[in-house]
């Protein structure tokens, strides 16, 4: 059967890749919004890319509002400044919530509205022309037709997805990465790290989405604990933004399982950044999926090099699942405890966090079968 493959329109990687991209800006509009977070700022990467801009002769509306995870009230900040600023493009310049930011913004400009009316459905619009600049090596947002906006009414975090909302030009330029401090490194590449073992576990992953899965996943094993050690090292970060994208690839089409579907709502009740909740979750989560997919759980165990090619797959697999934990411990992902959330609250609130998580779909693309109460057992078993 046939598939489609969904990808960014271009893909500009590389050393200085946005002085090699600053020609095609010129073809997206005359004016940008920018959309990123006053710590871009601080660091001086904003100024980098509004010089870039300046030369090619394009105006520009800076847009800073987004801080940690994006809600619903970022979006329509940034949509209001938009169209009140005659904006024809946008340009995010951060992490996954600039990017998914950015995003919402394009969409929300042109169906109006509100943002959480599209919870559910697939997002369709003729939108403006958008720049993806990651500054962070995890998320892969710049290559994904999905956004993640939070409802603060409900405390939910909405997985928004359409073709419509993928990057007209992702710019994959290492040098921003070079910023990102050990703790984000960490969370932003055991992000990529399960968008892309989810992929290749997935039921709708395909011949070529695992390509991309599995070479993310060599590559962050090899990469992520360098860049986290030293974050001046530059083949590193290179080739840890590679592995992003290649993850953001994956995942875009065969889309994410369990971690992710049960990572979200505690991201939404405890404030706990994604990158760092889906670490919390993929030891206990793949634990309990093993038996379903030992097959594509061995894969990654070898192409790792934690199983010998002639391994049995479930031997492979559970060598693969020990490498994860060894990660996590080398970059010292804390457990809900030590990260400081509440017991009681946590406890009060697995009901609503299952629900919350298989509503989501996520979980449904795992190949084992689950259910909510298979999820709350889960939920609980992260506190034993």
């Amino acid at each position: 059967m046939a598939i489609q493959f969904i990808m960014p329109g271009k893909v500009i990687m590389g050393e200085r890749a946005l002085d090699e991209a600053a020609g095609l800006l010129k073809e997206l509009g005359t004016k940008a919004l920018i959309v990123t977070d006053r710590v871009m700022a601080e660091l001086g990467n904003v100024k980098i890319l509004e010089e870039v801009l300046e030369r090619e002769g394009l105006q520009y509306t800076v847009y800073d509002g987004v801080f940690g995870e994006p809600t619903d009230h970022m979006v329509e900040a940034g949509t209001g400044l938009y169209k009140t600023a005659g904006c024809d493009f946008l340009i995010a310049l951060g992490g996954g919530s600039a990017l998914d930011t950015m995003k919402a913004i394009a969409a929300l400009a042109v169906l109006g509205g509100k943002i959480t009316d599209m919870m559910g459905k697939e997002i369709k619009a003729d939108i403006a022309p958008m720049v993806a600049i990651p500054t962070t090596a995890g998320t892969g947002s710049e290559a994904t037709q999905f956004t993640i906006i939070t409802d603060t009414e409900h405390d939910v975090k909405m997985l928004l997805k359409g073709a419509d909302i993928m990057p007209s030009v992702a710019v994959v330029d290492p040098r921003f990465t070079m910023t990102a401090p050990p703790k984000i490194t960490a969370a932003t590449g055991l992000d990529a790290l399960t968008h892309a073992a989810e992929a290749y576990t997935s039921k709708k992953a395909g011949l070529l989405s695992d390509v991309f899965a599995i070479s993310a996943v060599k590559r962050i094993f090899r990469y992520l604990p360098a860049a986290f050690c030293d974050g001046q090292n530059v083949e590193a970060r290179v080739q840890m933004a590679a592995a992003a994208l290649e993850a953001g690839v994956a995942f875009n089409n065969a889309s994410v399982t369990v971690v992710h579907g049960m990572s979200r709502p505690i991201g939404a009740l405890f404030h706990v950044p994604h990158g760092i909740s889906n670490a919390m979750l993929i030891k206990e989560c793949f634990t309990f999926v093993l038996d379903g997919a030992y097959g594509r759980f061995g894969d990654l165990g070898r192409a790792i090099g934690a199983a010998d090619e002639d391994a049995s797959d479930e031997d492979a697999a559970r060598a693969f699942l020990h490498a994860v934990e060894e990660l996590c411990h080398t970059l010292e992902i804390p457990t809900l405890e030590e990260y400081g959330i509440d017991r009681e609250r946590y406890f009060g609130s697995i009901d609503k966090m299952a629900e919350d998580a298989m509503l989501s779909g996520s979980p449904s693309n795992t190949r084992k079968q689950l259910d909510s109460e298979d999820l709350k057992n889960i939920y609980r078993s992260l506190w034993a």
